[in-house]
């Protein structure tokens, strides 16, 4: 499984080595990595050198090190909290930019509008219904409303990245809308003009995924986020 470190990049080439066995599945969850005198001489390295490879894999959360009789380095098993924890925090502290957020969930959105359309079954599609009066009923109430209308619009997005049947989509779905919210706060003006495009565009979009038309709804969605994208960035220029 492992084989002398090479010698020019000794550190990054253990990280390396260890990080390949978890992520290809020759080191499961919950096993133990050789102790630490075998993997020095399998790798050919020193102590300091593995100690500090396996704190960074640690920190990559691909390990955790055990104290005590019977402890060292145990492969962690991988979960979604953790990567949606990374992005989240990009996000959250506004290191992706508005322009770069716009461009990727254009794409991103629209496709999983397309493939909602196509795997959509009549009990989504009457959830999504439902999902959506919802929507018209917040947005009826006007500007005062815009928080309980976009915790609707939000589950509506989770819901079809769900109909997508793509757990990557669900994945990237849950963690971008569950942080845009700081986005919304500072830029996003969701007056009466604004809800009412925006139960509009929810509305072609429940229609195109109910009638199974993906390239309708892909266009709606990525259209959807292009305008609102468009009046975030404006907001940001105006403040």
């Amino acid at each position: 499984m492992f084989q002398p470190a090479k010698q020019n990049k000794i550190f990054e080439d253990v990280v390396a080595q260890i990080q390949e066995a978890i992520l290809s599945g020759q080191l499961k969850p919950g096993d133990a990595l050789p102790p630490e005198r075998e993997l020095k001489e399998l790798l050919r390295v020193s102590r300091g050198t593995l100690r500090e490879a396996l704190r960074v894999l640690e920190q990559k959360g691909l390990i955790e090190i055990k104290l005590g009789t019977g402890g060292g380095p145990m492969v962690k098993d991988l979960s979604d909290d953790q990567m949606r924890d990374t992005l989240a925090l990009l996000i959250r502290h506004q290191k992706v930019s508005l322009a770069h957020l716009s461009e990727f969930r254009t794409g991103v959105e629209g496709e999983v509008a397309a493939l909602a359309a196509k795997r959509a079954t009549s009990q989504d599609i009457k959830e999504l219904e439902e999902l959506l009066a919802k929507a018209r009923s917040h947005a009826k109430r006007g500007a005062g409303a815009a928080e309980d209308f976009l915790a609707v619009d939000k589950e509506i997005h989770l819901r079809l990245a769900r109909i997508s049947g793509n757990p990557i989509y669900l994945l990237i779905h849950t963690s971008i809308h569950g942080n845009i919210d700081k986005y919304y706060e500072r830029f996003l003006d969701m007056q009466g003009a604004a809800l009412k495009a925006n139960v509009r565009d929810l509305e072609l979009l429940i229609a195109a995924i109910a009638a199974g038309d993906s390239e309708q709804a892909r266009s709606v969605a990525a259209g959807h986020v292009k305008r609102f994208s468009a009046r975030m960035r404006k907001a940001v220029r105006i403040n």
